[in-house]
């Protein structure tokens, strides 16, 4: 059985994977084995920026299959889909971030922009935000503000400090001696938590003022998710390298870091080849990104993320829910305790409805779907979320 295969030959993360055994997917559908239509309002935990299988990426991944797929490692030919690629994005983006390296994963993005501002600056200390979540690997992992997750896995990388998020005061432990400052611009494992104050900005200021680096952590509200194609738009504050990845290239694996050119020279002497990947830039996936790209830009999907948005919050109100955190389809639903967000996310899976935890904040529901998602499939997903909420009874205590 297929299921007891996934179970003896897979490795799980977690002793009790949802175990949903998936068909195929279509829209803001994923159907199971079993015929069952499934509501996703997580999008692949916002990788499926349009939606499963849309049909200009899938077009552009077949074009591009039936001409080449891997010819080189990175940076040595010229293939047109990243080159289209790389010159749409730096056509977005404010003029100090004109140039992309393309990796495989957000958190081999983050490894780039850390050991890219190591090398600028000559400095060695980075400063991250206490709750901040930007990958797994050990780099990634050692800007992670959250203890339990990482002790297991140390020594990690040296120079880390923490601040945080939010909290003025605390940018006076940006020095000369920091290389980087890295922030996600929203924070999302900690409950999808807005900067707040023109905080971003002081630490833009802060950064400037001791010669440090400004790194923005944009995987999870990035390409359109927050009613800005980058959610650092909506908050004065240009970052001097900017970290993608999930909803580029509508469920493919991909990241990229992005910064000025003179900066990126860096990686080519002292040495050379300051950074390696064999895979990255991958012209299919280079194709599903530029073929996202266009059709968020030019779709209007964008501007109707902040309509959607006002839809969830005026359907989703409910004695259990206390707050509705985010921006845009970057949503998480704050509740009174991990018990209450356990029952709806497991009562909505068997009901057709796809939700999900947040990595830090047990009272937390993730709601991220695809920004092709319809205001009339917002209300079902949202009339389940109520109905569910309205038959909890909380557990009795003995």
């Amino acid at each position: 059985m297929l299921r007891d295969d996934f179970f003896t030959y897979q490795t799980q993360t977690t002793p009790h994977p949802l175990g949903m055994e998936v068909s195929h997917a279509k829209g803001s559908y994923i159907y199971d084995n079993q015929g069952n239509a499934h509501l996703d309002f997580v999008a692949g935990v916002s990788a499926c920026s349009l939606g499963h299988c849309p049909p200009r990426v899938i077009d552009a991944v077949k074009e591009q299959l039936e001409k080449y797929m891997h010819v080189m490692v990175y940076g040595e030919y010229v293939q047109q889909p990243a080159v289209a690629f790389t010159k749409l994005l730096a056509s977005k983006l404010p003029k100090n971030l004109e140039t992309t390296y393309l990796v495989n994963s957000g958190t081999e993005a983050i490894e780039g922009a850390i050991k890219l501002a190591r090398r600028y600056t000559g400095r060695s200390q980075l400063i991250a935000a206490h709750r901040a979540y930007h990958g797994n690997t050990m780099g990634s992992l050692s800007l992670m503000g959250y203890e339990e997750r990482k002790s297991a896995f140390r020594p990690l990388i040296p120079d880390v400090s923490f601040i945080k998020f939010n909290a003025e005061a605390d940018l006076e432990q940006i020095t000369e001696k920091t290389a980087a400052v890295v922030l996600e611009t929203i924070q999302g494992g900690a409950g999808f938590i807005l900067p707040e104050n023109g905080y971003l900005a002081k630490v833009r200021k802060r950064c400037d003022q001791v010669a440090a680096l400004l790194i923005l952590d944009e995987i999870q509200p990035g390409f359109g998710r927050t009613g800005k194609l980058f959610a650092f738009e909506h908050f004065n504050c240009v970052p001097d390298i900017l970290v993608l990845g999930k909803g580029m290239a509508s469920g493919l694996p991909v990241g990229a870091f992005v910064a000025s050119k003179k900066m990126m020279d860096t990686f080519q002497t002292s040495p050379k080849l300051g950074h390696i990947t064999t895979f990255g830039g991958n012209p299919v996936i280079a194709a599903a990104s530029l073929a996202t790209l266009q059709e968020i830009t030019e779709k209007q999907l964008i501007e109707q993320t902040l309509e959607k948005e006002k839809l969830f919050r005026t359907l989703l109100v409910h004695p259990l829910i206390n707050e509705i955190r985010g921006k845009g389809l970057m949503l998480a639903l704050l509740l009174d305790d991990e018990e209450i967000v356990n029952y709806l996310v497991l009562k909505a899976a068997k009901k057709g409805l796809i939700l999900f935890w947040l990595l830090f904040e047990p009272k937390a529901v993730r709601i991220s779907p695809p920004l092709t998602i319809s205001m009339k499939e917002i209300a079902i997903g949202c009339d389940q979320i109520i109905s569910i909420l309205n038959d909890y009874k909380p557990t009795a205590v003995n």
